[in-house]
């Protein structure tokens, strides 16, 4: 059974969480498709996410009081995930799918680019550059389907991430202290 601290400040993170990719991709979107690309956004976004886990466990290691095992830190955090990347790829499947699918092809465009652009860059063979654009043509990364399995890398990736939080977090057995 899931203490109770642990479904309220999960359910409450992960809906902070999930807004705010939200209004994220709608600023983003209604600025300059551009952005979409931007590595600058990209981190940032991550550095955002990585405050809003950390204000998390911080808030639910208080209320705790006592001890804030691994699992109690690694449970808040991964139920706080799911339901932000819930909303994420609500969103964007409304967003992407429904309202705009124009944009998903300008975003495409954007991205091969980009690519294109990081590629040379870095002084990758043509053979490679060439595949990668094959590879980003071939798949739509704002389909359902493919925001589906975008949000399934998110979950692996968040699970990596709550691990390390939850070691980080965890409170050491009295007789450590």
């Amino acid at each position: 059974m899931i203490h109770e601290t642990i479904k309220k400040n999960g359910i409450t993170f992960g809906i902070i969480t999930g807004l705010t990719s939200v209004l994220i991709t709608t600023l983003i979107y209604s600025i300059d498709l551009n952005l979409f690309t931007s590595p600058w956004i990209g981190f940032s976004n991550l550095a955002l996410y990585f405050i809003i886990a950390i204000v998390l466990l911080i808030k639910t290691k208080k209320e705790f009081k006592d001890t804030f095992t691994f699992k109690d830190a690694f449970t808040t955090y991964f139920i706080s995930a799911l339901i932000g990347i819930l909303i994420s790829v609500v969103f964007n499947i409304i967003l992407f799918n429904l309202i705009d699918p124009a944009a998903k092809d300008t975003i495409k465009e954007l991205t091969i680019k980009f690519m294109i652009s990081a590629m040379e860059k870095f002084n990758a063979p043509a053979e490679g550059i060439n595949k990668a654009i094959k590879d980003l043509k071939e798949n739509d990364q704002f389909s359902v389907i493919g925001l589906l399995k975008g949000s399934l890398s998110n979950i692996v990736f968040c699970t990596i991430f709550g691990l390390i939080l939850a070691a980080f977090f965890k409170s050491k057995p009295s007789s450590q202290e």
